[in-house]
This record gives C-alpha cells, structure tokens and sequence, in this order.
C-alpha cells in the first residue's frame, strides 16, 4: 500500500480523536469494561495505536479521503463502512455490525421494561387477547374479548393492530381506548406505564403436584419473574417442576446466571469462559437453592442463554432433559456500542458446560429423546400432540 503525505491540514492526532470519540464502548451482555488509565483493552494502550503502522496508513487513507475526494463524505458513514467491513473480515456468524434501529430494537427486546398498558392484541381482529396483571389495562377493567374501536377522536376500525398498537405506545399523555365488548361501545381512560415485559408462562398440571415454567427470552427482568413464579407454583404445592425453553434463541447471560443461581447450591459451577485457552469458571454465589426434580424441555431452536441454564440445570442440578437436541451456541458476544446509536456484537470467548464440555455447533443432547407428533382432528385440521411435555410429566409422576 502506498502512503500518502498531502493531509490538507488533517493531523494523525485529529484522526485518532475522531476514532475515539466514535468508539464509545459500553458492555451489556457478557463482561464489564474496565478503565485502566489510556488504556483501550487489557492489552493496548493509545500509545500502542499511535505507534501501530498499519492503523496510521488506514487513517492517512481516511484523512485523505475526507480531504481529497471529489465530493461530500459523510465521515460518520465512511467509518460506520469500514466498522462493517472489519466485522465481516472476521467471518463469524455472530460477529456483526448493528445499525441504530436494530441496536434500539435489541436493547428494547432485551431490557425486560416496556411501555405499554399491559394488554396482548390480536393481529387479526384488533381484540384483547390478554389482560396482565396490576396493569393499566387491568385497573380499568378492560377484559379478554373486547375489541379496540376507537382511540382518542380517532376511528380504528379500518387501522392495522400495529398502526393502533403504535397510537397507544407513542402517547405520553392520558388518552381515551373506545372498546367494544358485546353489542355495547364503552370508554375507558388510560396512561403508559413502564411495565415489566412477561418472559414465563407457568401453571401447575392438571390433576399433579407439578409445575409448568415455560420462559420466552432472557430478559434483564427474567431472574425476578421466575422468583415470582416459582413463588406462587410453591404455594400451590409444588413437588417437581418442568423447564420450558424450547424456542428460546438465548438473550443476556447475566440472565441465564441468575436463574440458575435460584436452583443451585452456594459454590455449584455454573458455565466456564474460555479465551485464548485462560479457563475461567463462574459459580453460584447465593445462599438461594432448590431441591425438587426438574425436567428442562429444549429442541433445536433452544440456543445460547438456554443452552447455559440447561447445562447448568442437567450437570450441577442434576435435572432431566427431554426433547430434541439443542441448537449448538457456545460462543458469548461482548457489545461495543457507537455514539450515533450502531454497535458492533463479537465474539469474545467460548463457554463451557460444568463439566468442561464445549457444546459449540453440536448441541445438548436430551436424556429422552422426544418429537412432537402430529393429529388430525374430527374436522380434518392438523393438531401438534405435545409428547415432549406428556414425557416430562410421565417422568415426574412415574
């Protein structure tokens, strides 16, 4: 590569304070950042790039750019292209650049709050389809079955539930919900709140003494949901219990430690991290443990934080897997967020089951090997018979 002199007053020094600035770093899935006087990382400095050739050439290129090109450059997309560019030289899969709208569409997914009145809506009809608890929506007595006819002077009727669903999320102010529920129009006052998002379905089994958790993603606010539920399955006399986390992709895996923390005793392994060939392993730190029989369902789409909670569930618990072989993640990705809303997610260690096996493109392997089967009913319509659910509770009541 050729190195080139005319900077048109562009310094190396003003360079490298773009980058900086640019490279706002914050960690929210798998570590902490940590500031140790000029230094980056654990093992570069600033002076370490200042003196890195090949990272000079790179901004002398970037500043002649900006300098000498024919037409306008807009910097912050230049370096969001070469940002993108590095995260695609690296061919890993979930190694990746993030745009503002998918970064904010992530954080929203995963931070476990929303703002909401606390209602699921049908997308068809624009109906109630659920009403939480100690909501907005349930203190006004909004009921399952009604239907969203009006908001504010506003006919909905003709509107997509996204379209009504996006009126009700974007109002700051008390507003009016029209609903229709029988023959009769009723109106009912209402504010956004700041909800906490439900990640677990749970119940107990018909005719048992066994509980059902299922729970969707590994949320900021999973660790006190199933605190709250398990509460509650216990008060209803819980004996043993089935872990839900088929088609559950992962999430936070501070998440995924804490939950288990709620199972295991002080000091049990929960995963180790390997990088660089350094093991590091990360055990219960809390004086909270169970002793029931768990059954953990999974199947190919149970990946990442769930494949975690459910090796630390069969391996340090000694829980029962049912079900299908797991997706196979055992990679963990740090986040480094850039000031204009992007991030970059990379790669920065493998994780290890308590046993020390890494699991990475092979999967968990269940104890019961299950498939779900399929029906046809008296109407000649095609129903899922849930047998992975049907063997864990066989197996608990056996």
């Amino acid at each position: 590569m050729n190195n080139f002199k005319n900077y048109r007053g562009f310094s190396i020094t003003w360079v490298i304070g773009i980058v900086v600035v640019t490279s706002i770093i914050s960690a929210i899935t798998a570590g902490v950042i940590v500031y140790n006087n000029n230094r980056l990382t654990y093992d570069l400095t600033y002076g370490d790039l200042a003196e890195d050739q090949d990272l000079n050439e790179f901004l002398n290129v970037y500043s002649n750019i900006l300098s000498n090109y024919y037409e306008d450059v807009d910097k912050g997309v230049l370096l969001d292209k070469a940002i993108a560019g590095m995260m695609d030289y690296l061919g890993d899969d979930y190694t990746t650049y993030l745009d503002d709208e998918s970064t904010s569409e992530l954080f929203n997914s995963l931070s476990g709050e929303y703002q909401g009145i606390g209602v699921s809506i049908n997308n068809t009809d624009k109906s109630i389809v659920k009403v939480y608890d100690d909501t907005p929506a349930s203190r006004v007595g909004i009921q399952v079955g009604d239907i969203i006819v009006g908001f504010n002077d506003t006919d909905v009727t003709n509107m997509s539930a996204t379209e009504v669903v996006n009126l009700i999320k974007n109002s700051t102010d008390t507003f009016i919900l029209r609903l229709q529920r029988g023959d009769g129009i009723i109106s009912v006052s209402l504010k956004n709140e700041t909800l906490i998002a439900p990640n677990v379905d749970y119940y107990m089994i018909e005719n048992t003494t066994t509980g059902y958790l299922k729970i969707d993603t590994f949320s900021n606010t999973l660790a006190t949901q199933v605190e709250k539920a398990l509460n509650e399955l216990e008060g209803m006399g819980l004996t043993s219990l089935i872990v839900d986390l088929r088609d559950n992709t992962g999430g936070y895996l501070t998440a995924a430690t804490d939950v288990a923390s709620i199972f295991l005793n002080k000091g049990d392994k929960i995963f180790s991290l390997e990088y660089q060939n350094d093991v590091t392993d990360y055990k219960d730190e809390t004086r909270e443990s169970k002793n029931y029989p768990i059954v953990v369902l999974i199947n190919g789409n149970s990946a990442s934080a769930s494949e975690i909670l459910t090796a630390a569930l069969k391996e340090s618990y000694g829980a029962t897997t049912v079900g299908e072989t797991s997706f196979g993640k055992g990679k963990v990705q740090q986040t480094m967020q850039l000031d204009d809303g992007s991030m970059i997610k990379y790669t920065s260690s493998y994780w290890l089951t308590p046993n020390g096996t890494c699991i990475d493109e092979l999967g968990i392997a269940p104890d019961y090997y299950v498939t779900n089967t399929e029906q046809t009913d008296a109407s000649g319509n095609t129903i899922i018979v849930d047998d992975q659910l049907n063997k864990a509770i066989e197996i608990l009541n056996e």
